[in-house]
């Protein structure tokens, strides 16, 4: 059993590569290639792969937070860890609580995708099948995504791995034929500012589709969960958290400039995530079979990105449940497997009762569509206090530990991509490029308040109660020196 203790979920399980995928997947390149990054089309129009680059940028300086953050803090708690080492403890709880709820919520978010892009497509191929029969393969994806959580990390990251290459394979392929086919259509002209949509000249239309874009990026952290199962967890979570973001972001710039350049950039302003201007509709009109494997690409992806997010929701609800600030019965753990079976559960039954009771009550569509807005809300205002965490942990770290650029400069950076970036995804209509929400969707501002303030409730009772529990979300359990409530360098989380 590898030394571990009946609390302790199985140590040095993976290496970076099953990390650095948990994170790839999280991201969900294929279905963020083909349906989230051609959301900014209607605004950059052929210069998306410049708003690509640029949201790519921005999102670094969060990423190196992040990633700052998880080599000091190697912790299944995460984004909950950092905050309580770099803000105080109570908010880490906060984080905490927010960052299970939408964690949980992706699992269902993507199995809705499944269902719907796998009934679609049957029922564009064959008439016969019902186009409203898409819940079957939502369930289906449940039970494999369960299977692969409960027989532990190492099986279901694994999993995740092979997914993973596999999308990004067809992606890149395609990519390549795409260029090759534009011929002397290809031009750099993308990456200016010439070829934007009307009514949004220049840099407006840019900064606009990368807004939309930045929101492609979620998932980076994901890999920051594991890392209590992972092999030298402070170097490799480093790695992953990096070279995920980068990686994916140079891929997202490749692929959207190779459909571009092919699509034809002065009338990309009308492409979208589905019909004719799609990456499907262009698979299928020009690359004869070849839409079955971007239409597999993207199925796939669903799947993996469930498996990455499901494995962060169940490790950070362990994290939470083993210092008691969640039910205990949270923190059960496999025998065997070392996997958290009672969180797996609980993440199925959220999956399966999200996917059926929204789903049936509007349409898969609509839900798939509200439960986004509630989770890019929610995870966008995680990635701002995360980053206000990195600056507050290093200046308490001591001269020595704090170097100015990646400490300082990087969380403001961060902070002031992803402030438009949550405006724009709750609807607020701060740019004239923001679209109000409507009901149903408009429901997700109140769904995330209730939420917020049933936890600052149960913050309180815990804090009057037992503020020891709390306290304990600072804690690094790998650091056997880590009293619990101080910092690398001794001082005490106040």
């Amino acid at each position: 059993m590898h030394g571990e203790t009946a609390g302790a979920l199985r140590r040095d399980a993976i290496g970076l590569r099953e990390v650095l995928f948990q994170s790839i997947t999280a991201m969900a390149p294929a279905a963020a290639v083909a349906a989230s990054i051609p959301s900014g089309a209607a605004f950059a129009g052929g210069s998306l792969p410049l708003a690509v680059l640029i949201a790519l940028i921005a999102c670094l300086f969060t990423d190196c937070c992040v990633a700052e953050l998880a080599r000091e803090l190697p912790a299944a708690g995460s984004v909950a860890t950092y905050t309580a080492r770099g803000l105080h403890p109570a908010v880490g709880f906060l984080v905490g609580w927010a960052y299970v709820f939408v964690e949980m919520l992706v699992p269902p978010l993507l199995l809705l995708q499944l269902g719907f892009t796998v009934a679609g497509t049957l029922h564009a191929e064959w008439s016969a099948y019902p186009a409203g029969l898409w819940w079957p393969w939502a369930l289906a994806g449940a039970v494999v995504i369960a299977v692969a959580g409960y027989r532990g990390v190492r099986a279901s990251a694994r999993f995740g791995t092979v997914l993973g290459i596999f999308e990004v394979l067809v992606l890149l392929v395609f990519a390549v034929l795409l260029i090759g086919g534009a011929g002397s259509a290809n031009t750099l002209s993308v990456f200016g500012t010439s070829h934007t949509a009307d009514g949004y000249a220049g840099t407006a239309g840019v900064f606009a589709g990368s807004v939309y874009t930045v929101l492609a990026f979620a998932g980076f952290e994901a890999a920051a969960p594991l890392a209590e199962e992972t092999r030298d967890p402070r170097r490799t979570m480093h790695r992953a958290v990096l070279g995920a973001a980068l990686g994916i972001g140079l891929f997202y710039v490749l692929t959207t400039y190779a459909i571009t350049v092919y699509f034809g950039p002065d009338r990309f302003a009308r492409f979208g995530a589905s019909g004719e201007a799609s990456w499907e509709g262009v698979a299928r009109a020009s690359f004869g079979l070849f839409w079955v494997l971007v239409f597999l690409a993207v199925v796939n992806s669903a799947i993996a990105n469930a498996n990455a997010c499901a494995n962060v929701s169940t490790r950070t609800a362990f994290a939470l449940a083993r210092v008691r600030v969640l039910p205990g019965v949270l923190a059960t753990l496999h025998p065997r497997h070392r996997s958290p079976v009672a969180g797996i559960a609980a993440q199925t039954a959220v999956a399966i009762g999200a996917v059926l009771g929204l789903g049936l009550a509007y349409d898969p569509v609509t839900a798939y569509l509200l439960l986004a807005t509630v989770i890019v809300t929610v995870a966008v205002g995680v990635y701002i206090i995360v980053n206000l965490s990195c600056v507050g942990y290093f200046l308490r770290s001591g001269r020595a530990s704090l170097k100015p650029v990646r400490h300082l400069l990087f969380p403001v950076l961060g902070s002031a991509a992803f402030i438009p970036a949550l405006l724009t995804a709750a609807g607020l209509p701060v740019f004239d490029f923001v679209t109000g929400l409507t009901p149903p969707v408009s429901y997700a501002g109140p769904v995330v308040g209730v939420w917020l303030a049933v936890g600052v409730v149960v913050l309180l009772v815990l804090m009057r109660r037992h503020p020891d529990r709390i306290a304990e979300t600072a804690r690094v359990h790998l650091d056997a020196h880590d009293p619990g409530t101080g910092s690398r360098d001794g001082s005490v989380v106040r």
